[in-house]
């Protein structure tokens, strides 16, 4: 695996390009699978998953492990992650600054959490307990959020490096997830970024998010159902510019588009990286 692969730009791995992607071998760095979809023991997911890792790098991300609930982390749910992760070896494992879980119940959201030292400390144990059941560093992706709490002690960018700092993990930063929070809660998103522990950052999303008008009011939502915004595309060449290249990837969950199209936003965030982070994949 070299250096160039990694820094690229990704794309994530949908079932409906599975042919094109076997026959034609795109010219992408690597692809991200969600964990939750390979947790069984075969079947279809996996034959082309198996013949994907034979071909490109593959990264992680999870959406399951409600890292940031009060009860504790699902029994069975991370050692279902391992066996994942001990099956395909990727160079990145990500999970979000959420909870899901309530008395056993999925709640099938990421729910935000009060920015407060107790909720740090029970965030940097559950980090520790899966880094060292995985055996490995694992990146924290900062979250959409469409509410806060009063409570809160600090600001999410401090709650996210001193998370780093106490248990060792890296971040995912999701420029996405910014521009949304940011117009849902009023703050500059380029303030945030500028607050970012960057140092800790060693992957970056990119999607598209929806603007829903209600009663005159204005609601970003991250949906992943469309192509990247203007926006977060200036966003994310400022942030290239200014602490240099990282693997990035185009996310889109809902609505897929034919593979030509997915690629098309693929290599616009390879230009990003190679003409902004003083990274020339050529040259590489």
């Amino acid at each position: 695996m070299t250096v160039d692969r990694l820094l690229r730009a990704g794309a994530g791995l949908k079932p409906g390009h599975q042919r094109h992607i076997l026959e034609s071998r795109p010219d992408v760095g690597w692809f991200e699978v969600h964990a939750e979809n390979y947790m069984g023991a075969g079947g279809p997911p996996h034959h082309f998953l198996e013949r994907v890792r034979a071909l490109y790098p593959v990264s992680v991300h999870g959406v399951g492990l409600s890292i940031g609930s009060a009860g504790g982390m699902v029994p069975g749910h991370l050692s279902r992650l391992k066996s994942v992760v001990e099956r395909y070896q990727p160079f990145i494992v990500s999970e979000h600054l959420a909870w899901s879980t309530h008395d056993g119940i999925f709640l099938n959201d990421l729910l935000p959490l009060p920015y407060t030292e107790a909720t740090l400390s029970l965030v940097a144990r559950h980090v520790d307990e899966a880094q060292t059941v995985l055996g490995r560093r694992i990146l924290i992706e900062n979250p959409s959020t469409y509410l806060r709490f009063d409570g809160d002690e600090m600001p999410e960018t401090e709650f996210l490096r001193a998370l780093a700092r106490r248990s060792g993990c890296g971040l995912l930063l999701d420029i996405n997830n910014v521009v949304v929070s940011a117009a849902n809660h009023g703050f500059d998103p380029r303030a945030y970024l500028a607050g970012f522990p960057h140092e800790h950052v060693d992957e970056i999303h990119l999607a598209g998010h929806a603007v829903l008008e209600r009663d005159g009011e204005t609601l970003l939502v991250d949906t992943h159902d469309r192509t990247v915004s203007s926006e977060v595309w200036r966003l994310f060449g400022d942030v290239i510019a200014r602490h240099g290249a990282r693997p990035a990837l185009i996310e889109w969950d809902a609505a897929v588009p034919a593979w030509p199209d997915l690629e098309t936003e693929v290599q616009q965030a390879q230009s990003i990286l190679s003409t902004k982070g003083g990274f020339d994949v050529r040259a590489a």
